[in-house]
């Protein structure tokens, strides 16, 4: 399952999802706003996506989690708009039959995640803002 959303992440919710009595590895990975970024004091994220692109390349990401490590139970949930240091901007978790499928899929969805949907963000600062790389 896979989702954009511009309200506060759940990390129960995500942990619902995933949740199968045949699944004894749950992995939950929580990405939270740093409150600093290269020397300087962050406010927010604001996070932009073109929704229809960035949901399909998430849907094909989950689809290579399971073709890789066969039957898993997959949430990724990503949060849009402003986003306060300390609060969680992704939240994915997966569950498998094993512990290592779990953590292999899980550390994979989010390295994909980084690397290849479209998203972007805004670093607020005290003093301004700048673009910066997802």
């Amino acid at each position: 399952m896979v989702e954009l959303s511009t309200g506060p992440l759940r990390p129960q919710r995500a942990l619902d999802i995933v949740s199968k009595p045949e699944h004894g590895g749950v992995v939950l990975f929580l990405g939270t706003v740093r409150a600093s970024s290269r020397g300087r004091k962050v406010l927010r994220l604001e996070y932009e996506a073109y929704s229809p692109m960035a949901e399909k390349r998430l849907r094909e990401i989950e689809e290579e989690m399971r073709s890789r490590w066969g039957p898993l139970e997959v949430s990724i949930l990503q949060r849009l708009g402003s986003v306060k240091a300390g609060e969680i901007g992704v939240a994915i978790a997966v569950s498998a039959p094993g512990r290592r499928q779990a953590f292999a899929a899980c550390r994979f969805a989010i390295d994909q995640v980084k690397k290849s949907v479209p998203l972007w963000k805004k670093e607020i600062f005290a003093d301004g803002g700048e673009w910066a790389r997802n």
